[in-house]
């Protein structure tokens, strides 16, 4: 199992951070690796969802909303709290606590302000903990 930490850096991410989750997404889908994004609340889905279809005018990454019946057929769901699906090998993770579900690979999108790195600090803690091969890349 391995876990990326993805600190927000660049500008453009600072400005539009769910960017950078899309940015991950159109990465996982160019290699074909079913992907979850799980997403802090209902809210944060929805703007992921609106964006992920305009964020980039040549990319069409095939997603939605999970609890449809098709599911099983779209390479990237996105999954509010509450919200089950079946496990993926990839998980994009933008809530606040690590990820507790099986998985190959954890994408962990770590805030630009240094205060709310705290949590990362955690998660990364606590994937080390579990044995990860652990990574962190500035973006």
């Amino acid at each position: 199992m391995r876990a990326d930490f993805y600190l927000i850096d660049k500008p453009r991410f600072r400005e539009q951070p769910l960017l950078l989750a899309c940015e991950l997404a159109k990465k996982a889908y160019a290699a074909q690796q079913p992907t979850l994004i799980l997403t802090r609340d209902h809210e944060q889905a929805h703007a992921l969802d609106e964006l992920l279809w305009a964020f980039d005018d040549d990319a069409m990454i095939p997603h939605q909303l999970a609890g449809d019946d098709d599911d099983a057929q779209t390479a990237v769901l996105i999954v509010p709290p509450g919200v089950d699906t079946p496990d993926r090998p990839l998980l994009i993770n933008l809530r606040d606590h690590g990820v507790d579900r099986p998985c190959q690979r954890v994408l962990e999108v770590v805030a630009a302000d240094p205060a709310a790195r705290d949590g990362s600090r955690e998660r990364w803690r606590e994937y080390q903990r579990r044995g990860f091969e652990l990574h962190k890349f500035d973006m």
